[in-house]
């Protein structure tokens, strides 16, 4: 996440919390600095720094070692003492609620992850009984890891569906089911720890913008579609979320509004009907029986449901109705983007889930449609690339919501 200077230090008119936040704010983004350069970053005074680098050393936030290591020329004198965070100094733990799917990690201050478990959950399950199987892989994952309960800053949720994140309320989560789902005050009253919950795409989108690909870009839109489909904005560090908290629901984009598939959301020819993994899935399986001899129909084993791996290597291995089917797919993808970039006009574009899983089928066609389709070439002047934490978008998403909200933005966790 990148650190804008004139914003966040000042040796005068700004909080020392706000100081703090600077800090460590740069030090997350840069891993060896000199308290000349932190000053120079932040633009707060030498003395400044010092002493509160000083205080974050002896919490054991902060450590001196070596040198500072600069393509600049070197300057006469001593060289620099550099100062890194250190990692292990605190803990979050990530949630990721999918569909049909729990997962749970314990991450440090740069989001590496630490016992990361994962349960699947029936779509008939209850929230209750979603988050009474949260609470025994959070028990677990803590006892496992051995963690001084006092290193934990707090949990970060992402959930599919619309979020509430002031309040932490699953608004309404049409692909499982829920509505008003009070999500925060059940992890509170079961876990005793601090709690922020979000959208689970617009969770990744920051882990990207924090601890990824994102770092060094000011405007990111992060797209994710397995089950469902989303998005995620990040503006100069900070996430958008629009007034009802609904940004990014790209998914339920109108792409076919007369005569497209029912949506779960209660529209008809949303994106989500077009693209996502269940509606490859299924055209894929009538492939299948329609040519018993096909690529992909020979890898059905014993009747079970395909994967969407199979898919994907199906039509890597030149299955032509399987190639032309995520043709397709691809394209609808690509006119999506091209709304998004003559709406949004991101720097860059980060695709996780399908996208990312299958980027060798799906990216050439997304990108040359997104170019195509978009305003005044706009989409020829946007990064297009795959997310950087894969499977695990949803657990490093939902460790830097806590992250963010309970140790770099506030200094009464520090």
């Amino acid at each position: 996440m990148m650190v804008h200077p004139n914003k966040l230090g000042s040796t005068g008119s700004v909080v020392k919390a706000h100081n703090i936040k600077a800090i460590l704010l740069a030090l997350l983004n840069t891993e060896y600095l000199s308290r000349v350069h932190l000053a120079q970053l932040t633009g707060l005074s030498t003395t400044t720094i010092t002493n509160l680098i000083s205080e974050l050393i002896e919490q054991g936030i902060v450590t001196e070692e070596g040198t500072e290591k600069t393509s600049q020329p070197p300057t006469v004198g001593r060289p620099r003492t550099a100062l890194r965070l250190v990692p292990d100094a605190r803990f979050a733990i990530g949630i990721h609620i999918g569909i049909g799917s729990i997962r749970v990690s314990i991450a440090d201050l740069r989001a590496n992850l630490s016992e990361i478990h994962s349960l699947a959950h029936p779509l008939e399950s209850s929230p209750e009984e979603v988050f009474q199987d949260v609470s025994k892989l959070v028990d677990h994952a803590i006892k496992a890891s051995r963690l001084d309960i006092a290193q934990l800053v707090g949990v970060g949720i992402g959930a599919s569906g619309l979020v509430d994140p002031s309040t932490g309320v699953n608004l309404i989560a049409p692909n499982l089911g829920w509505r008003n789902v009070p999500i925060q005050d059940i992890c509170c009253a079961q876990l005793g720890l601090p709690i922020c919950v979000d959208n689970n795409v617009r969770a990744m989108a920051l882990g990207e913008a924090m601890f990824g690909g994102g770092r060094d870009i000011h405007t990111l839109a992060f797209v994710y579609a397995r089950i469902g489909v989303g998005a995620g904005f990040i503006m100069d560090g900070n996430l958008y979320r629009g007034i009802g908290a609904g940004a990014g629901e790209i998914g339920h984009m109108t792409m076919i509004p007369e005569g497209g598939a029912p949506c779960r959301c209660g529209n008809n020819g949303c994106l989500e009907t077009l693209v996502s993994e269940p509606v490859i899935l299924k055209q894929a399986e009538e492939i299948a029986r329609q040519n018993p001899q096909g690529v992909l129909a020979k890898r059905l084993v014993n009747g079970k449901p395909f994967s969407i791996e199979q898919i994907f290597e199906a039509a890597r291995d030149g299955d032509h109705d399987i190639q032309t089917i995520i043709d397709q797919k691809a394209r609808y993808m690509g006119i999506a983007l091209a709304n998004l970039v003559n709406i949004f006009n991101p720097e860059a574009i980060v695709l996780g889930g399908i996208f990312s899983q299958g980027d060798d089928l799906f990216l050439p066609g997304i990108e040359a449609t997104m170019q195509e389709r978009s305003f005044a070439d706009l989409g020829k002047r946007v990064q297009l690339h795959t997310a950087s934490f894969g499977r695990n978008a949803g657990v490093v998403g939902a460790a830097a919501l806590a992250l963010n909200a309970f140790f770099y933005q506030q200094l009464e966790t520090v």
